[in-house]
């Protein structure tokens, strides 16, 4: 999906955004977030932090980098940080494929319904690994094919619907785990029946503890 497009949709869900998807989304960001253990100090990088749904969630003693491709939707987030006083938290219109930070810039990142919403989500990843600290967590919410065939066979039928709302209904997890870079530690569902999926792992930089070969990151 190219990324004009992408502002356009995501442009006009900024104003609904919350009333449609809240409900949806944020038990399983406010679980990831809670269990990441960010302590004091640490430098947190928020990827697709759209109309701001995670930045309450933050501890105030860390500082939080939130970026997005829609400038609709991080006006709605600006207005969550100066409504709560989040003082810890900054925020940026960014392209995720290209963060403009150093290397080594953040010990955690959190990655909520991105991945299966960019054009090039294994380009996105690469990214995250830059900016993240040798053995630094990013935890990721996402939705992704489902094992069920049946389930799996219609969300391939509908994925042409689905991109044309903003997302791709037929993104298999096994493939974007392969694909990664990234050291998984656990992957879990908040309910035993559940459309979205959170993934804690592990950013190892150096090649012979890296879960891929050299050059597939």
């Amino acid at each position: 999906m190219e990324l004009e497009a992408l502002k356009k949709i995501y442009a006009g869900y900024s104003g609904i955004y919350d009333a449609l998807f809240k409900r949806f989304f944020y038990p399983r960001i406010r679980h990831a977030i809670s269990t990441m253990n960010i302590d004091t100090g640490e430098k947190v990088l928020d990827v697709g932090v759209g109309t701001g749904l995670s930045l309450s969630l933050y501890p105030s003693g860390c500082d939080v980098v939130g970026i997005d491709l829609s400038s609709a939707m991080l006006r709605k987030a600006k207005e969550k940080v100066k409504k709560e006083g989040l003082s810890h938290i900054e925020l940026l219109e960014m392209d995720a494929m290209s963060l403009k930070f150093a290397d080594n810039s953040f010990d955690k990142v959190f990655i909520s319904h991105v991945v299966s919403v960019v054009p090039d989500p294994h380009r996105v990843m690469s990214e995250v690994r830059r900016v993240c600290k040798d053995r630094g967590k990013v935890v990721i919410v996402n939705h992704f094919k489902s094992r069920n065939k049946i389930v799996a066979r219609f969300e391939k039928i509908i994925d042409p619907i689905s991109r044309k709302i903003g997302w791709r209904s037929d993104f298999c997890v096994d493939e974007f785990i392969s694909l990664s870079g990234l050291k998984i530690d656990k992957i879990l569902k908040l309910k035993k029946v559940d459309f979205w999926q959170l993934i804690f792992a592990t950013n190892f930089k150096d090649e012979q503890d890296s879960p891929i070969p050299k050059g597939r990151a």
